[in-house]
C-alpha cells in the first residue's frame, strides 16, 4: 500500500467514513507531515487540556511516537488498537496504539511509529501509508507523544509480540469519530482528581492517553 493514492475529491455517493474520504480529509488537515522538532507546550495536546497544570510540572519530557493505524476497510474504515500485557511497567493491560520511545536511530517520529508497530504487532510497513501527524500529546507520566496517522492495507496480517501485546482489535471509525461517544471520566491520582476521555466499546474500555489522542484526531480531522 506504500505509495497508494486516494481520491482527493469525494463523490456524492461516497461514504463519509470510507478509506478514501478519510484519507482526503486527513491529508487536507494534517499539514505538518512530521513533527521532528517539539512544539511549544501552549500548542500541543495532552492530559493538561482537561487538567490545567497537571502535566506542566512533570519536568523534561521523553519523546515517543504512536501509530494511528486506519485500516482501509470498505465501506467504513476502522482503527487498529492493542491491549498491552499485564506485566509491563507502564499502562499495563490498557488499550493502546502501537508505539513507544523514539530511539536515536529513528530519523523521524514516523520512523519510530512504524518500527514499533512492526515490533509489537508485526505490521509490515510496506502495507502502511503515512498521511501526517497530530500535535504532540503530553502525558502526566512525562512523555511527549507524536501520533502518526496512516492508512493500512486491509490485507495485512498481524503477529503479536506476547511480551508487549496480548490482543489486537479494530473499532469502526464512525464510532470513534462521534463526539457522543467521547465521555469524560475522572479518578483520584496523586491526591487530586484527574479528568480524562473514555470511549467504552463492547468489552474494551478505551480511556486516558489513547482516548485523548482519538479525541485529538476527531478535532483535527472531523470537527
Amino acid at each position: 500500500m506504500t505509495g497508494a493514492t486516494f481520491k482527493t475529491t469525494m463523490a456524492d455517493d461516497e461514504h463519509p467514513y470510507s478509506p478514501s474520504a478519510f484519507a482526503r480529509r486527513a491529508s487536507e488537515r494534517l499539514k505538518d507531515k512530521d513533527h521532528a522538532v517539539p512544539r511549544p507546550i501552549a500548542v500541543v495536546a495532552g492530559d493538561h487540556v482537561l487538567n490545567p497544570g497537571f502535566v506542566l510540572d512533570a519536568g523534561p519530557f521523553r519523546d515517543a511516537a504512536v501509530l494511528i493505524p486506519v485500516v482501509a476497510r470498505e465501506p467504513e474504515a476502522t482503527i487498529l488498537l492493542t491491549r498491552r500485557t499485564a506485566h509491563l511497567a507502564s499502562h499495563a493491560g490498557q488499550i493502546a496504539f502501537p508505539g513507544g520511545k523514539i530511539d536515536p536511530t529513528d530519523a523521524t517520529p514516523t520512523d519510530a511509529a512504524l518500527r514499533e508497530a512492526e515490533e509489537e504487532v508485526g505490521l509490515d510497513r510496506a502495507l502502511v501509508t503515512p498521511i501526517g501527524s497530530l500535535d504532540p500529546y503530553l502525558t502526566g507520566s512525562g512523555f511527549r507523544i507524536v501520533p502518526v496517522v496512516a492508512m493500512v492495507d486491509p490485507a495485512h496480517r498481524l503477529a503479536l509480540n506476547p511480551h508487549e501485546v496480548v490482543s489486537a482489535f479494530e473499532v469502526p471509525l464512525p464510532f470513534l469519530m462521534s463526539p457522543t461517544n467521547h465521555r469524560q471520566g475522572s479518578r483520584e491520582l496523586r491526591g487530586a482528581v484527574r479528568y480524562f476521555y473514555e470511549m467504552p466499546f463492547g468489552e474494551h474500555y478505551i480511556w486516558g492517553v489513547t482516548a485523548g489522542i482519538i479525541r485529538g484526531l476527531y478535532e483535527r480531522v472531523f470537527a
